[in-house]
């Protein structure tokens, strides 16, 4: 006979899960900074006459990178459909 977990033991999951489940709020929060950082420096570089065509292109993709980052956290977080 298997004996049910008791309360203590569900009482000892649930702390990982929430600190497991903030450190993706918090992961999630640092990208979206970084983003917006990134943002913000594209456009300062693009208004700027002169352009280094190939820092703007990596900038660029790391900001799509750091996006993408961004949308698969949200779905760990809160996944749009069941598992």
């Amino acid at each position: 006979m298997n004996p049910s977990p008791s309360r203590a033991e569900d009482a000892s999951a649930s702390p990982t899960l929430d600190s497991n489940l903030h450190s993706l709020s918090r992961q999630l929060i640092e990208l979206r900074i970084e983003h917006a950082d990134l943002d913000a420096s594209i456009d300062s570089l693009s208004e700027v006459a002169p352009q280094d065509e190939l820092l703007l292109r990596r900038l660029k993709k790391r900001r799509l990178a750091l996006r993408d980052q961004i949308v698969r956290l949200e779905n760990a977080i809160d996944p749009k459909e069941p598992a």
